[in-house]
C-alpha cells in the first residue's frame, strides 16, 4: 500500500486514537477489551483472544471474542472463560513451542499462520476440537507477543480469521495488518504496564495505611478498631449521600477517584494517635496512672474502718474496767452507722471513678467532703483521705481524662494535619489533610483544631466527623466505657445536631437511608442492637413512610 494513500492514512490516525484511548483507560479489564476489540477491527478479523502472562509462567485467557459465534468472555463480559491457563514450560522444563501462544511468548516474535489445518509446526488439535464442537472453521491466525520497556514479554495478542472487507471471506492476515498489530500490542504493552506500574503504587499506598492501623494497634487495641471501623462508616455515609434523592444533597455525587480520597483520609484520620502516650489514649478510669489508684483509696478506707473499730474499742475497754468481756461492737449504733457512711463512700468513689457522660454538682461536692476525712498515712503523719490531684481527677465531668490529658489527645489533630501535610500527594488525593483534619471540627466552629465552621469544612470532611462520632459511641472496646446501644448514641447524636456540632443535613441522610442500620449489622452486638424509633431521635422529623414502618 501506498505510504500517502487515504486509506494507510486513515489507518495511522485511528492506531493514533487506539493509542490515545488506551493511555486514558483507568480501567484493567476495559483496557484489556478495548486492546482485542480495537486490533480486531483495524484487520478486520472474525475473533481473537488476549492472553496475560503469570509469574509462575503461563499464559492466562482474559478476553475471548468471536462475532460470527456471539462468543464474548472475559472482560466486562461477566462471563468466564473455561480454559486452563497455557504451560510456556512442560513439566521437565522444556519450552512449548508446539503451542502458537507460548511459542509466541517464549521467542518474542510474531507467527502469522495463513492456515491452521495446512500448519505443521503447531499443536491445533485444540482449535480443531472446537471448529468440530461449533462448526466453525478457523484458518488464518496472527499471534503478536506484547513487550512492556524492560524488554519482558507481558502477554500475546492473537487474532483469528481475518475477513476481506468487500466479500466477508476468510483470507490471510496481511503484512500490513502484522504491522499495525505489532505497533498496536506494543501501546498496548506500555498502556498495561503503567496500569500495572499504577495499581501496584496504589497497593503499595493502601499497605503503607494498613502498616500505620497495625503500629496502632500495637500501641493501643482500641485506636486500632476505631481507625478500621471509622473508614467503613464514612463509605456507607459517602454511598447514602450519593444515592438520597431528598433535601439539600440531592444533587450530590462523588468519582470514583473522589471516593477513594475520602477512604484514604477516613483511613489515616487518627494517624497523629501514634504519638500520643499510653495511659493517655488506653486511661480506663480517672485514677489511672501505670494502675488504678481506687485502689490505694480502698486501702485507706480499710484503715479507717480498722481505726473507727480501735476507737470504739478503747471508748469500751474504758467504760466497762469492771466487765471487759462486753466489747461487743454489733450492738453500737454509732458504729456500725460510721461502717455503712464508708462503705457507702467507698462505692460512690469507685463509681465516680468510672467515666460517665457528666458529673453533677453535688457528686463533686461529695467527692470533696470525703476528701477531707483524716487518716494516718504509712509514715504516719496524719493527712486529708483524698490528695489534691485524686480530688481533681475525680472530679472529671464526662470521660476519664482531665483537661491536661484531653490537650494532649486533642493535639493528636494537629499531628495528624502535619504528617498528612507532608507527604507529596498526586492530584486526586490532595484534599485528604483537610478531610481527616476535620474530624473534631464542629459546625459552630467549638471544635479544634482550627475551630472551622460548617461552611469553612467540606462535605466529605463532614462525613468523617460524623462517623468519628457514631464509632466513639457505639465502639464496645473502649477501656473506659460500654458500648451505648444504638438507640442511645443516636438520640445524643440528635441533641448534637441540635446544638450544631455535627452536620444537620448529613445526619438527616445518616438516619433516612438506614446507614446507621446497615453498620449495626455488620459490626455490633446483637445485644447493642433495639428497635430504633426515628420518632424519638431529637432534631429529626421522620416521613410518614418511616412514622408508619
Amino acid at each position: 500500500m501506498d505510504p500517502s494513500s487515504p486509506d494507510l492514512l486513515k489507518l495511522l490516525q485511528e492506531l493514533n486514537a487506539i493509542g490515545i484511548a488506551l493511555s486514558a483507560e483507568q480501567d484493567h479489564n476495559r483496557l484489556l477489551e478495548m486492546i482485542l476489540v480495537r486490533a480486531k477491527e483495524i484487520t478486520n478479523a472474525d475473533g481473537g483472544t488476549l492472553y496475560s502472562r503469570t509469574e509462575d509462567d503461563h499464559l492466562k485467557f482474559e478476553i475471548m471474542l468471536t462475532e460470527s459465534l456471539g462468543i464474548r468472555m472475559g472482560g466486562t463480559s461477566g462471563t468466564r472463560i473455561p480454559y486452563a491457563p497455557l504451560p510456556l514450560y512442560d513439566e521437565e522444563g522444556r519450552p512449548n513451542n508446539q503451542m502458537v501462544a507460548a511459542c509466541a511468548a517464549l521467542s518474542g516474535k510474531t507467527i502469522n499462520i495463513p492456515d491452521a489445518y495446512t500448519s505443521e509446526e503447531f499443536d491445533f488439535s485444540g482449535t480443531r476440537r472446537f471448529d468440530e464442537r461449533t462448526r466453525y472453521r478457523s484458518k488464518s491466525f496472527l499471534t503478536v507477543p506484547m513487550t512492556n520497556h524492560e524488554s519482558e514479554i507481558i502477554g500475546v495478542l492473537q487474532l483469528l480469521n481475518a475477513k476481506d472487507p468487500k466479500t466477508g471471506a476468510v483470507t490471510t492476515f496481511s503484512l500490513l495488518d502484522q504491522q499495525l498489530v505489532e505497533s498496536l500490542a506494543s501501546q498496548a504493552a506500555v498502556a498495561i504496564t503503567k496500569k500495572s506500574l499504577i495499581d501496584a503504587q496504589r497497593k503499595l499506598f493502601d499497605s503503607l495505611i494498613q502498616l500505620i492501623a497495625d503500629a496502632i494497634d500495637e500501641k493501643s487495641p482500641y485506636t486500632a478498631g476505631h481507625c478500621r471501623r471509622v473508614p467503613v462508616l464514612t463509605e456507607m455515609l459517602a454511598d447514602a449521600a450519593c444515592q438520597t434523592k431528598a433535601g439539600p444533597l440531592k444533587d450530590f455525587d462523588m468519582t470514583e477517584e473522589e471516593r477513594y480520597e475520602l477512604s484514604v483520609a477516613a483511613w489515616l484520620h487518627d494517624c497523629g494517635k501514634i504519638t500520643t502516650p499510653e495511659y493517655v489514649v488506653d486511661k480506663p478510669t480517672k485514677l489511672s496512672t501505670t494502675f488504678d489508684r481506687v485502689h490505694l483509696i480502698d486501702t485507706r478506707f480499710e484503715v479507717l474502718k480498722r481505726n473507727a473499730e480501735i476507737a470504739v474499742l478503747r471508748r469500751k475497754l474504758k467504760d466497762s474496767e469492771d466487765d471487759p468481756s462486753d466489747l461487743d461492737l454489733s450492738n453500737d449504733d454509732a458504729y456500725q452507722q460510721q461502717l455503712m457512711q464508708l462503705d457507702d463512700d467507698r462505692v460512690f468513689l469507685r463509681r465516680c471513678n468510672i467515666g460517665g457522660e457528666s458529673m453533677s454538682d453535688e457528686g463533686r461536692e461529695r467527692v470533696n467532703q470525703i476528701g477531707k476525712y483524716r487518716w494516718v498515712d504509712t509514715s504516719g503523719k496524719e493527712t486529708n483521705f483524698l490528695t489534691e490531684d485524686e480530688i481533681y481527677n475525680l472530679h472529671i465531668s464526662r470521660g476519664t481524662l482531665t483537661q491536661e490529658e484531653r490537650e494532649i489527645i486533642n493535639n493528636h489533630v494537629v499531628v495528624t494535619i502535619k504528617m498528612l501535610k507532608a507527604l507529596p500527594y498526586p492530584k486526586h488525593l490532595q484534599r485528604v489533610p483537610e478531610y481527616a483534619g476535620g474530624h473534631h471540627e464542629r459546625m459552630d466552629g467549638t471544635g479544634y483544631p482550627n475551630r472551622l465552621t460548617r461552611d469553612q469544612m467540606s462535605i466529605p470532611a463532614r462525613m468523617v466527623a460524623i462517623a468519628d462520632v457514631f464509632e466513639a459511641l457505639t465502639a464496645s472496646d473502649r477501656p473506659y466505657k460500654k458500648a451505648m446501644s444504638l438507640s442511645e448514641a443516636l438520640v445524643i447524636m440528635g441533641r448534637m445536631k441540635q446544638s450544631n456540632h455535627i452536620d444537620a443535613d448529613l445526619f438527616d441522610i445518616f438516619l433516612r437511608e438506614k446507614v446507621y442500620a446497615k453498620y449495626a449489622e455488620q459490626y455490633l452486638d446483637v445485644r447493642e442492637i433495639a428497635e430504633v424509633d426515628l420518632t424519638k431521635i431529637p432534631g429529626y422529623t421522620p416521613s410518614e413512610e418511616e412514622r408508619s414502618a
